[in-house]
């Protein structure tokens, strides 16, 4: 069995945990590859193999995956750029034809993940508690019954970009004059958790493991901490079967005064998952059950419960004959 992770980047721990995996599952012949369109990428050096790959904006995109996916018999591939992920949902299909599975959502459930607007939509339509949120007038003034502090945030985005507290309704003015569709929300003062879920291929959930968010850099959490909380695992679970999630997911949410607000939701792998794999939840493991034919029974909850996770840079020395 072979597993190809796309837009691996700096993610060395992810692949590392797949090599992990196979191992455990006794996959000796079994390798993990990498792909990334940067060929200084640290993670192709990690995986047992790797692939220089057009830009996902490439029409030849699909195309150059596939005749990986064929000459390597590709099992697998883990998505991991938010951008690719529509496109894997969509070319599903063509991979199924080559004999590879992708770990992806249908293309309609990642449009609400990748659209906060719809996303805070959907929530309020399913009973789902999300940040009360303004409704801001068309040429881009605050309705009047807006209470600062604010928080802002662009309707397409990620890792932090662009999302702001805002004071004052003339700073309010020039930003969604910058960002005419950015997400006005009340400023919530409460913990922020991440929520690791992971379903099968069929949409059940087998596992769900909260963290909290204790120190985030650039969007992604470097230091966070294992929660087994039994309110924001059953809004976890719900919101997942609500959706249709597919695979590892992350979910980010507040946890104010006994109630969980929803804030997004990313169909892929995040930059602290390994907390939840590291806690019990072997999401990486789970794939390769799937894959083998084997049927999961769900092991919501169980979990190490308040395993801290302090993420770190490391470095990689390469000749230069080893970059290609």
């Amino acid at each position: 069995m072979n597993i190809l992770i796309t837009s691996a980047s700096r993610k060395v721990t992810l692949v590392k945990c797949f090599k992990d995996a196979l191992k455990k599952e006794h996959e000796d012949g079994g390798k993990v590859y990498a792909a990334d369109i940067n060929p200084l990428s640290a993670a192709l050096y990690t995986a047992d193999g790797h692939f220089l790959i057009p830009p996902d904006s490439d029409p030849q995109f699909i195309t150059a995956l596939t005749d990986i996916c064929k000459s390597h018999k590709i099992t697998l591939i883990v998505p991991t750029r938010d951008e690719e992920i529509p496109i894997f949902a969509a070319a599903r299909e063509r991979f199924q034809a080559v004999g590879t599975n992708i770990m992806v959502a249908p293309p309609e459930t990642i449009a609400v993940c990748q659209d906060k607007l719809r996303f805070i939509e959907f929530c309020l339509a399913h009973g789902f508690g999300v940040p009360r949120c303004y409704n801001i007038s068309a040429d881009g003034v605050a309705l009047k019954d807006i209470s600062y502090p604010v928080f802002i945030k662009p309707r397409f985005g990620k890792g932090g970009a662009k999302a702001a507290r805002v004071d004052n309704e003339d700073i309010l003015i020039h930003l969604l004059r910058l960002e005419p569709q950015a997400i006005v929300a009340e400023y919530v003062r409460a913990e922020e958790y991440t929520i690791d879920v992971f379903a099968d291929f069929q949409g059940q959930v087998i596992s769900v493991v909260p963290r909290q968010r204790i120190g985030v850099f650039g969007g992604e959490s470097f230091i966070g901490k294992t929660l087994n909380n039994p309110m924001l695992i059953e809004a976890a679970k719900s919101l997942s079967e609500k959706l249709g999630l597919i695979g590892h997911n992350t979910i980010q949410c507040f946890l104010d005064n006994c109630t969980v607000n929803l804030i997004e939701v990313n169909p892929r792998y995040g930059g602290g998952s390994s907390l939840g794999i590291a806690a019990g939840a072997d999401t990486p493991r789970f794939l390769i059950k799937l894959l083998k034919g084997e049927k999961l029974e769900p092991v919501i909850g169980q979990f190490k419960d308040g395993l801290y996770m302090l993420r770190y840079t490391d470095e990689m020395y390469l000749d230069g004959k080893e970059i290609k």
